[in-house]
């Protein structure tokens, strides 16, 4: 398995912004997390600024449509998103 970041930038006032989807949101991550596909997630900031989504999958393709699903991004509160591949150093994910 390989670790990769999802990083989200988003819009101005996203703690208000955000609260028609968050359930919505909210529930897609908790199915990647009940998979195994996300073991760490959250908000950026206080008041939040962006958000990281931590992945363990096989595929880099996994993260990428997990993000054009994600209603933050089809609904336009993330306005750009990006993924990395994260060599962990130190340290285990389980």
């Amino acid at each position: 398995m390989k670790y990769f970041a999802l990083f989200y930038d988003v819009v101005e006032n996203f703690a208000e912004r955000r609260k028609p989807y968050r359930e919505r949101h909210l529930q897609l991550v908790r199915e990647a997390h009940d998979r195994g596909h996300i073991p760490l997630a959250g908000a950026l900031g206080d008041p939040p600024n962006g958000a990281l989504l931590v992945f363990r999958v096989e595929d880099v393709s996994i993260v990428e449509n997990f993000a054009r699903n994600d209603p933050y991004v089809t609904q336009g509160v993330v306005t750009r998103w990006e993924v990395k591949p994260w060599n962990v150093v130190v340290g285990v994910l389980l």
